[in-house]
């Protein structure tokens, strides 16, 4: 094929604001998971497949197929879907607990 340009499981953004690698970041309709780290305005490559452990909202269980959502104010996963927007689901329950920090993601790449 002569258009072709890329698989697309990773593709490079510009840090909407300061990653580590392994953190999430969403960039207009795309959100992906950080490959390396990236100050603010800088490329990152960016995974938008797979399954990740993102920070979680603490006080919140989760199961194991619940729709999880990426919280863009405190860039943390959560299962509120008000005014968050849709990464994936959940492949593991968790505990709700105040150390529950951790959530297990399969990212849907869809946008």
């Amino acid at each position: 094929m002569k258009n072709f340009v890329q698989p697309g499981n990773t593709i490079t953004l510009t840090a909407p604001y300061a990653v580590a690698s392994g953190d999430g970041l969403l960039v207009g309709s795309i959100f992906g998971v950080a490959a390396g780290d990236a100050a603010n305005a800088e490329t990152v490559e960016t995974a938008l497949v797979g399954i990740f452990d993102l920070k979680k909202v603490a006080s919140q269980a989760w199961s194991t197929g619940d729709k999880v959502y990426w919280d863009n104010t405190n860039k943390e996963a959560t299962k509120t879907a008000t005014a968050n927007t849709l990464i994936g689901v959940a492949t593991e329950a968790v505990a709700g607990g105040a150390g529950d920090l951790i959530g297990r993601v399969r990212l849907n790449a869809s946008f």
